[in-house]
């Protein structure tokens, strides 16, 4: 697949440098140091006069706006999204990130957070050397599809990733999980579908994944529905596997820069615990002005025990919130 601002080699020599910051064909960047003048005119079906005009528009943005080296597209700024940006301009303060919606409701919320917010389709310079997508299966009709949109936008540089859910390993008798543990069989549940056949998109083009367990902060999280439930017919040794917001942002980000091509990596706080255990201690935090009544099931699904140490040891991450008992102790 060709990006849109795909420059010849002949073109890229006059404008010097300036072709590492410019949309090249993916295949050609991610598995050729070398590009072949000959094969890239084969496969170029751009005008030679439209490819010039459109390589010194890109020029003069970058000029005028600064180095695009590590630029970041976010699609999908939710809570987590906004995150990951907040992260990366931590650490790439002359970058630019930007923020891809499907509406402009709440356009102003990221422009504050200083992220360039955009809608999906409308931004011209398409391509971005590093690309998170954050957001949701909920709300689209074809997941898979729009997962694949948002490759193209990838530049081949930097690195893609894409957030999953833990949802698609295959267990749910309390063992033990790992990175490269079974998925659950296509076919069995139309969740899980969505979500790998997602995953199959990204990784196919040497994108990256992370599988994360359930996200949570103070106001947000499994913890705060079974709370405004009050009482819930489910099992309540089910095992729960967390990983808070800001962990899962600093792991996004960390992933991120590492440029990694075609990696599953998981993230969770490593402290699994069940429902019971969960909501007792928020009960006994004192912290939440409702009580939680309890659980109503006996028997069910008794979940994972998710163990993401090779995730760690092979970027060099570790989550601030160890536990989510260790959360609600030193939160406000």
């Amino acid at each position: 697949m060709h990006c849109s601002a795909t420059p010849l080699p002949f073109l890229c020599a006059s404008i010097k440098r300036k072709e590492s910051h410019l949309c090249l064909h993916r295949t050609l960047l991610l598995k050729k140091k070398t590009l072949n003048p000959w094969k890239v005119r084969r496969m170029s079906t751009i005008p030679f006069i439209s490819v010039c005009a459109r390589a010194v528009h890109d020029v003069k943005f970058m000029d005028s706006h600064g180095s695009t080296e590590m630029d970041l597209l976010v699609v999908g700024p939710g809570v987590l999204g906004r995150l990951v940006a907040e992260n990366w301009l931590k650490v790439n303060p002359s970058c630019r990130v930007y923020g891809q919606t499907r509406t402009m409701d709440h356009h102003g919320e990221l422009g504050r957070l200083g992220i360039k917010p955009i809608i999906k389709g409308s931004d011209s310079r398409n391509c971005f050397p590093f690309v998170i997508f954050c957001a949701p299966p909920s709300g689209s009709e074809d997941y898979p599809a729009e997962v694949r949109a948002a490759t193209s936008q990838w530049s081949g540089e930097g690195s893609f990733l894409f957030t999953s859910s833990s949802a698609v390993y295959d267990s749910n008798d309390n063992r033990l999980c790992l990175e490269d543990s079974p998925t659950v069989p296509m076919g069995r549940s139309l969740r899980t579908d969505i979500l790998l056949m997602a995953e199959a998109e990204v990784l196919k083009i040497g994108g990256n994944v992370v599988r994360l367990a359930g996200l949570y902060k103070f106001d947000r999280g499994p913890h705060m529905y079974y709370l405004k439930k009050g009482t819930v017919d489910v099992c309540p040794e089910h095992i729960i596997n967390l990983i808070h917001y800001e962990d899962a942002a600093s792991l996004c980000k960390v992933i991120l820069a590492k440029k990694y091509r075609g990696h599953v990596f998981m993230g969770c706080d490593g402290c699994p615990l069940s429902r019971q255990e969960m909501m007792e201690e928020v009960n006994k935090s004192g912290k939440f002005k409702e009580k939680f009544k309890g659980f109503a099931g006996v028997v069910g699904p008794l979940g994972k025990r998710m163990d993401n140490t090779k995730t760690r040891n092979e970027i060099g991450w570790e989550p601030k919130c160890r536990s989510f008992a260790e959360f609600l102790h030193i939160s406000s």
